[in-house]
């Protein structure tokens, strides 16, 4: 189920975490539920009073944004917890010794040679691929240059960052592999 708020000047805004104050309207976690709830006022009448004409479209949009966000400070905290190996050397290095809890972020404009190499693998480690953000958003999450792949450690953050990312791809389609 996904969560939303009235913000301030009346408008609806999704509440990811569902920890926001004030009266919840809920949907399902779908592109169509959203829609729906648009198209039928729905807003309007859960919230007993005139809501801030949204489209459904920038609602969606604003939910990918916001799952975005969740999964790149994820990946910031685990690179602040030293549980992040960048560069496609270290982490086919990483890959090869088999250890089990990790999962790999592979950016979205990797290399295709490089690519079939990693989630090579990984299968072989059991580890699972996600391709999420470009090389430039992934290097500055982590404050370093360019990076397509990066492979994050630690049964605490790779729970997370599944659950994240598993929410992630059921609501925009398969969008992270």
């Amino acid at each position: 189920m996904l969560r939303f708020v009235l913000a301030p000047d009346g408008t609806p805004l999704p509440d990811l975490l569902a920890k926001l104050p004030g009266r919840g309207a809920y949907t399902c976690l779908d592109k169509a539920c959203i829609a729906g709830a648009v198209a039928k006022n729905q807003f309007n009448r859960t919230f007993k009073c005139e809501t801030k004409a949204v489209s459904a479209e920038v609602l969606i949009n604003l939910v990918v944004s916001l799952m975005e966000e969740r999964i790149a400070s994820y990946l910031s905290l685990a690179n602040k917890a030293g549980r992040v190996v960048s560069g496609s050397d270290l982490v086919m290095q990483v890959l090869r010794k088999n250890r089990k809890g990790r999962i790999i972020l592979l950016s979205t404009d990797i290399s295709g040679d490089i690519r079939l190499k990693v989630i090579s693998l990984a299968e072989k480690a059991g580890a699972e691929c996600f391709s999420l953000f470009d090389k430039e958003r992934v290097g500055a999450l982590i404050g370093k240059g360019l990076r397509s792949v990066v492979a994050v450690e630690g049964h605490g953050f790779v729970s997370a960052m599944k659950r994240e990312i598993d929410r992630y791809r059921n609501f925009v389609g398969g969008g992270a592999q």
